[in-house]
């Protein structure tokens, strides 16, 4: 058994059941998450996706790590972040058999996107039926205009340094 706690910060802090951490997780995708607000993992627990403030969906590969997290070799893995909503994530959750994320904002609306692209299938209440299984076409909710960045490279997150530029005054240049 495993908990997970989503921060303001938008770090992922993994813990054991007696509640010493295991695992602390930042996003490595380019456009930063913002204060993470919905969490939740497929039925199995492989993959977890967070939310955020921002409309980003953030999807974790959970899996190695979880089948044994003494192994240092057995990492946590950002897999693919997308902007969901042009506003804050309040809900989603994994349906495994249709391979289907559902994601709710606080604009009212609830997407369906497919959960290993994060292409965009259609919102709750449209005309049109929901196409799942086309995955080929690039379509993209009307306030969203960024396409899913599939990451590959291993994330570790970097710190931005605090750099101090004092103004002097040098003569000689």
């Amino acid at each position: 058994p495993l908990l997970a706690s989503a921060h303001e910060s938008g770090c992922i802090r993994l813990w054991s059941i007696q509640g010493n951490l295991m695992k602390e997780l930042w996003p490595f995708s380019e456009h930063p998450s913002g204060p993470l607000t919905a969490l939740c993992t497929d039925i199995f627990a492989k993959i977890l996706l967070t939310g955020s403030k921002n409309g980003h969906i953030i999807c974790w590969n959970i899996a190695s790590f979880l089948e044994d997290s003494q192994n240092k070799k057995n990492k946590v893995k950002e897999e693919l972040c997308w902007r969901a909503h042009a506003t804050e994530v309040v809900d989603s959750f994994i349906e495994e058999e249709k391979n289907v994320v559902v994601t709710a904002s606080i604009d009212g609306s609830v997407r369906l996107w497919h959960a290993t692209t994060g292409y965009y299938f259609g919102y709750f209440g449209q005309a049109r039926k929901f196409e799942l299984s086309d995955t080929n076409r690039l379509i993209l909710p009307s306030d969203v205009n960024d396409f899913p960045a599939v990451i590959k490279a291993e994330s570790k997150h970097t710190e931005k340094k605090k750099v101090q530029y004092p103004l002097i005054l040098d003569r000689d240049k």
